[in-house]
């Protein structure tokens, strides 16, 4: 049983067959004005964004939406970058063992079956991709993030915890229900839950922080939506030197550079510099 999207309750007719999948794109942009201050980005970005620290965050997903870890594995590649996959499972996780050789009731039974069944459904993951301008001092680390359940669990209660504790400068999201799930009487249900946008599970923290553009299709269960930090100050870009050690026709050029590159990102779409914000 669930509460279906105009909060009436639904006998299913089985499990509930709904697949949830929330990804996210996180930027974050810095400007690096010396070889060696590139060498200390990465360095930094190699230690920020290791597997290590986003297995923690991992791990702070899977317990904020209620769910049970069954699986991890992390790697840290060469010369950078890294990625976590972990497998998830709504029902609690049994020790492992051969279920002939035990005697478990009926519903425990069900439960283990359904645990190895869902395997392939329920997962999160998280994937890093440092890059950097050949030429011009521009540096961007991209995080990709999915999260993909089935039953009761909802990857939206990840969403404000993820956003705050990456705190990027561009943030592009997709949240979309797949399939569909019947209920006792044969009826086809697409959608669990009321949604209009991903907005609505922003706190207002979030929303005063970024300007923030939909783009969604109701009729398929899909929402897009992108958000831009809206306080941009120079002197957070900079890595290695301080506004102070730049003149000032360098800091104007280095500003509009940044901008461009953010604007870029966030539309999605080259532009030339002379139309940076």
């Amino acid at each position: 049983m669930y509460m279906s999207a105009d909060c009436s309750k639904v006998k299913l007719h089985g499990f509930n067959n709904l697949t949830k999948t929330l990804s996210f794109n996180f930027f974050k942009i810095c400007y690096t004005h010396t070889p060696a201050h590139l060498h200390d980005y990465l360095r930094h970005i190699d230690e920020a964004y290791s597997a290590k620290n986003l297995q923690r965050v991992l791990c702070e997903v899977v317990d904020i939406i209620g769910a049970n870890i069954l699986k991890m594995s992390a790697y840290d590649y060469v010369p950078r970058g890294s990625s976590v996959t972990c497998l998830i499972a709504e029902e609690p996780i049994l020790p492992s063992a051969d279920v002939t050789d035990l005697h478990l009731d009926d519903q425990v039974m069900a439960m283990k079956q359904s645990t190895v069944v869902h395997l392939d459904k329920s997962h999160v993951t998280a994937h890093t991709y440092p890059e950097s301008h050949p030429d011009e001092g521009i540096n961007t680390i991209r995080v990709d993030m999915d999260i993909s359940t089935c039953g009761q669990v909802s990857p939206l209660k990840a969403l404000n915890y993820l956003i705050d504790a990456f705190d990027e400068d561009i943030i592009v999201l997709d949240y979309r229900v797949r399939g569909f799930t019947r209920d006792i009487l044969g009826q086809k249900h697409y959608l669990d839950h009321e949604i209009t946008s991903i907005q609505e599970f922003l706190s207002k923290k979030i929303r005063r922080q970024y300007q923030i553009a939909d783009m969604n299709v109701r009729q398929t269960n899909t929402f897009h939506t992108r958000m831009k930090r809206l306080d941009f100050r120079l002197g957070d870009y900079l890595f290695g030197w301080g506004t102070h050690r730049f003149q000032e026709g360098e800091l104007n050029t280095i500003e509009q550079r940044l901008k461009k590159e953010i604007d870029e990102i966030y539309c999605g779409t080259s532009c030339p510099i002379d139309q940076a914000q």
